[in-house]
């Protein structure tokens, strides 16, 4: 984290062919890249503390560019507090004429995620959450000046965040991932970092998702990661029957780090909920990065998905993307879950490789 950052080179390379859009909602500005196909139901990341909508663009060069899939990457406005954020965010979502969504979260985003799941159940369809937690309580006991973090310096906002994020001795690609993040720190404002560490510190808990378990992904490191492992249990227990997708290496930014793995547990994810891509279409987006013609689906599956449906609203009752179970899985597909991977598995939840206790969460 120290010395002078370069940028990698296909970040580079991102930023010459994807745009950054922004969009003023009400008094807040949002800040995300949309790449793909517009007629793909799309996948929106949510970045933890640290993150930007920048951290995810290698999701974006290989899973939007290269397969066919919509990526949206998004900043966390300056809002704050949980309430805030989940209607700025339904109007983010009405301003760019997106219904149905499915979600990535880390670390923060994944907890904004589910939090958005439960209160907006009709536009979720399927959540992944990696190395993310319930509830806040225990990140506000731990800061002892959370009372006063609206009106913190910058320089002690950045700190708390930066001292949180593993420094020691650590393999090249998580090094090179640590160093993105911090760049990225560098370009948040005062109240960019007051007001996301606000929501860890603001108590509050996930409660019941009408989202059924079956269309949720747990997907964790194994190595390290600043969420306390109890925690991640914590949310194992919640979602008993979610797959899981665990990384033996990756740190705090697997999606920077491990890539490969991320993304193809990713596919799988959005394979198994019916989502199909469009490699098709990726030759025929324009350089702004909008392609196809949202028009006419999203009205489709508006006007289907708020039809009454005698199931106490359940979104898996609707729309025909996430009522049907997921399809049967061939032997190929299913043996990419159930062996290891070069640097990836899936296994059970459990106690056995315990995380250090850390203050902090990104």
């Amino acid at each position: 984290m120290k010395g002078v950052y370069s940028a990698p080179g296909d970040y580079i390379h991102f930023k010459s062919q994807v745009p950054l859009h922004k969009i003023p909602i009400v008094t807040k500005q949002w800040r995300y890249y949309d790449f793909g196909p517009k007629v793909v139901p799309p996948l929106i990341c949510l970045p933890g503390t640290a993150g930007t909508a920048d951290v995810y663009y290698k999701q974006i060069m290989s899973l939007s560019m290269k397969v066919g899939y919509r990526v949206i990457s998004v900043d966390i406005p300056c809002v704050w507090n949980h309430q805030e954020w989940i209607q700025s965010f339904e109007k983010f979502l009405d301003a760019i004429d997106v219904h149905h969504i499915h979600l990535y979260g880390t670390s923060l985003g994944g907890f904004l995620a589910q939090l958005f799941a439960q209160h907006r159940p009709r536009r979720v369809k399927s959540l992944i959450l990696s190395n993310t937690f319930l509830e806040t309580s225990s990140f506000s006991a731990a800061m002892r000046w959370a009372p006063i973090v609206g009106w913190a310096p910058s320089f002690l906002l950045k700190r708390y965040i930066l001292t949180g994020i593993h420094d020691g001795p650590q393999e090249p690609f998580i090094a090179d991932s640590v160093d993105f993040v911090v760049s990225q720190v560098e370009t948040l404002s005062r109240d960019d970092l007051a007001s996301r560490l606000a929501f860890t510190v603001d108590n509050a808990s996930v409660g019941p998702l009408l989202l059924s378990d079956s269309f949720i992904t747990i997907m964790d490191t194994n190595d390290y990661s600043s969420i306390p492992q109890e925690l991640k249990d914590q949310l194992g227990e919640r979602y008993p029957a979610a797959r899981r997708a665990y990384l033996k290496t990756g740190g705090d930014f697997p999606f920077l780090s491990r890539p490969d793995e991320v993304n193809l547990h990713i596919q799988l994810h959005l394979r198994r909920v019916g989502v199909e891509a469009k490699p098709d279409l990726v030759r025929t987006i324009p350089k702004d990065g909008s392609g196809g013609s949202p028009g006419k689906e999203n009205d489709e599956k508006k006007d289907h998905d708020d039809q009454p449906n005698g199931n106490g609203g359940n979104p898996e009752s609707t729309s025909k993307e996430s009522q049907s179970p997921p399809a049967p899985e061939s032997s190929e597909y299913h043996g990419l879950y159930d062996q290891p991977l070069s640097s990836a598995k899936v296994i059970s939840i459990g106690r056995e490789d315990s995380t250090l206790m850390k203050n902090n969460t990104f």
